[in-house]
């Protein structure tokens, strides 16, 4: 059997998979069925952008297995919803073990949820939005190391950028690049993952459908 390059692992299910998921089943999981998927529904990119911010700092399994308590902490990430929270919510939100109880990214998705309705009403959906910052090929190529994934794109810095200029707070350029590849407006599973030729399928249909 030939040795993996450098960023795959083989699985004891013996499919070959990006490094970063490891052996946790809820990793290997949320790797095999969520991570590059394309998304366009606005909840689900909102909840997306909200648990990025609170990733700052920590692992994105932290925050996976506080997802559940997140949605429910927070509405199910509705924007309408969220943009009613008060003071009350927030000391609800700061008592909440289940979740990252950090008061400025409370408040930032809090912030941001009151912000989402100028933005759909500029771009029609917040899907929209994100979309139009996805990188043109001859930004990216495909990965086939570890090392060949960038901690940000200039596509991704311009979205950062987009969302300050309209008041969004937590959405640094690595948070954002970080959205970019679950959401899957990129497809970094490593050249070589089984997931790889599957996201790109997903990633045509897409396109095809526009």
């Amino acid at each position: 059997m030939s040795a993996l390059r450098d960023g795959l692992k083989r699985g004891a299910d013996g499919r070959v998979r990006c490094w970063w998921c490891g052996d946790a089943e809820d990793y290997v999981r949320y790797h095999d069925a969520e991570w590059g998927v394309p998304v366009t529904d606005d909840i689900r990119l909102f909840e997306k952008l909200s648990l990025e911010g609170f990733q700052a700092g920590l692992s994105w399994i932290t925050i996976l297995r506080k997802r559940e308590a997140f949605r429910r902490g927070f509405a199910g990430f509705d924007p309408a919803a969220v943009a009613r929270f008060g003071s009350r919510d927030i000391a609800r939100l700061l008592r909440d073990a289940g979740i990252v109880r950090h008061r400025g990214k409370i408040e930032a998705v809090i912030n941001n949820a009151r912000r989402y309705p100028a933005l759909r009403e500029e771009f029609g959906s917040l899907a929209s939005f994100i979309w139009s910052f996805e990188p043109g090929r001859a930004e990216r190529g495909v990965p086939r190391t570890q090392g060949d994934i960038p901690p940000m794109t200039p596509s991704a810095s311009a979205m950062s950028k987009a969302l300050k200029a309209r008041g969004w707070k937590f959405v640094g350029p690595t948070t954002m690049y970080a959205l970019f590849q679950a959401m899957g407006l990129v497809n970094d599973h490593l050249e070589g993952c089984f997931r790889r030729r599957p996201v790109a399928a997903l990633r045509h249909a897409l396109r095809d459908a526009e």
